[in-house]
């Protein structure tokens, strides 16, 4: 079952040009576009409905979760537990965010079973993004982080060399280190989203520790050309040796913990509202959410003769997600273009063009991404992305790139890495991309872009590399939820 988009919001009609407006660094533009165009308008999908009563679907997957006991069935007097949860980057910080919900049930069943608040842990799961401030956690966890003392809620940080536990390795041979306070307490327990990921399909389930209470060696070993460029990888699927990845990681953290991980993910809708919640063992509770997340986020479109499209046009702000910044730091727009061919792959030609509005005017934000601009010195120099490998130990281990990490909440220098070579997905899966209204053309030809000044300019780009007038699927906000696009049965 996918969510159908609402024939409205579909272009497909008469033989003139239509107007869509796309995001556009702080602002939106209106371009043109060919009527026989699918806009995909995330605001007008059908999706499953919201859980009415988010707290009471918590409280009885806590009651009854998969094959595991309770909580307070797995702690007692002078018990140790760590809680780890996602950060800022996704999951929202409304009254009954799930991780706003989540927290107070899960201290009334910790504490209910002897367990003291001076023995629990928070861990802000950051993996290698920028650490959380104290008032952005209290945002999205509310009150109830008061109920811990305030020294025990913490971001995981990466290179602790005090606070990081070496593994070995994964059964597939990937490095495995993870956060200290996961594996000397006596539970840990996760808190997750279920929801689609360009990165392994969904969110939440050993995606969570393997990225999230990790080291850059380990998000390295799939973070990576050699998992990334798979052909398993496009389109997007929990079914790669990506995943793979993350569930032996996460399996290899498991074997060094007193007992399995206690995992309670909610499959969120494109508002951040729970459409479900599961708690339990993590394979489990994998299974039970992925159908649902799945139908949330895979989205029925295709053009009037239901072929697949050869464009894809995307609007980039300069703020999503990771951060400001996005849309103009040439690596992070990259990295978009990549991850948004990875979503609608299966509704596209084998080989598509793709046009991203994108302001691209040289601002790193290197307050928050200091490495950003560092490494892009050291791409111009490459041929391919994948040749950054090499490059890997010097820039990764940079004293001064890690304590900016460590101490002034700048992005690991790793990340940019990564970014880097999803990035470079889009080089291997499309016949061309465009930058449209790039204000430093310079950087995204850097990045193996072609640039005009408008889109309707590289629409006629594109007609002329196809030979032929393109059919072309707009997604115009990257800012908003985004979908799985899939062909309309």
């Amino acid at each position: 079952m996918h969510v159908t988009c609402n024939p409205d919001t579909l272009s497909e009609r008469g033989p003139f040009s239509v107007h869509v407006s796309l995001e556009y660094g702080d602002d939106l533009i209106d371009v043109e576009v060919p009527d026989t165009s699918v806009v995909v308008d995330a605001a007008q999908a059908s999706e499953p409905t919201p859980l009415a009563d988010p707290v009471g679907a918590t409280r009885a997957a806590l009651d009854q979760p998969l094959g595991s006991e309770p909580v307070k069935g797995l702690v007692g007097p002078g018990s140790t537990v760590t809680i780890a949860f996602p950060d800022r980057v996704k999951g929202g910080a409304h009254e009954t965010a799930h991780r706003r919900t989540v927290l107070p049930l899960l201290l009334d069943d910790l504490f209910a079973a002897g367990v003291r608040p001076e023995d629990v842990r928070l861990v802000c799961a950051i993996g290698l993004h920028r650490k959380n401030r104290p008032d952005e956690i209290e945002g999205y966890l509310g009150d109830a982080v008061h109920r811990v003392p305030a020294q025990n809620v913490v971001n995981h940080d990466a290179e602790d060399p005090d606070g990081i536990v070496d593994l070995g390795t994964s059964s597939l041979g990937d490095p495995v280190a993870v956060n200290r306070h996961v594996v000397e307490s006596d539970l840990s327990i996760l808190i997750g989203h279920a929801a689609g990921n360009p990165y392994g399909g969904f969110s939440g389930g050993y995606k969570m520790p393997s990225t999230g209470l990790t080291t850059w060696r380990s998000i390295a070993s799939h973070h990576t050309p050699r998992s990334l460029y798979r052909d398993d990888f496009v389109p997007v699927s929990p079914h790669s040796h990506f995943r793979d990845q993350l569930r032996a990681i996460g399996q290899r953290i498991e074997e060094a913990l007193p007992q399995p991980f206690f995992s309670v993910d909610a499959v969120l809708d494109s508002a951040n509202r729970q459409l479900g919640v599961a708690a339990g063992l993590i394979t489990d509770v994998e299974q039970a959410t992925w159908p649902l997340a799945a139908q949330r986020t895979d989205l029925d479109v295709g053009g009037p003769d239901h072929q697949p499209a050869d464009v894809l046009l995307i609007g980039v702000p300069r703020t999503f997600h990771y951060g400001p910044g996005m849309g103009s730091n040439p690596i992070l727009l990259t990295q978009a273009i990549g991850a948004s061919v990875i979503r609608a792959k299966k509704a596209l030609v084998d080989k598509p063009v793709v046009i991203a509005a994108a302001v691209c005017d040289g601002w790193f934000n290197l307050k928050e991404f200091p490495p950003y601009e560092a490494v892009y010195d050291v791409l111009a120099t490459c041929q391919h992305p994948a040749d950054m490998k090499q490059h890997e130990e010097l820039l990764a281990t940079d004293p001064h790139w890690v304590e900016l990490y460590r101490h002034h909440q700048g992005y690991h220098p790793f990340h940019a890495f990564s970014m880097v070579y999803m990035g470079g997905v889009a080089r291997e899966q499309t016949l061309a991309t465009f930058v449209a209204g790039a204000r430093r053309p310079d950087q995204a030809r850097v990045m193996g872009h072609r640039t005009t000044a408008t889109v309707e300019e590289a629409l006629r780009e594109a007609a002329a590399l196809l030979g032929r007038e393109p059919r072309v699927v707009v997604v115009p906000q990257l800012s908003k939820p985004q979908f799985h696009l899939v062909p309309r049965a």
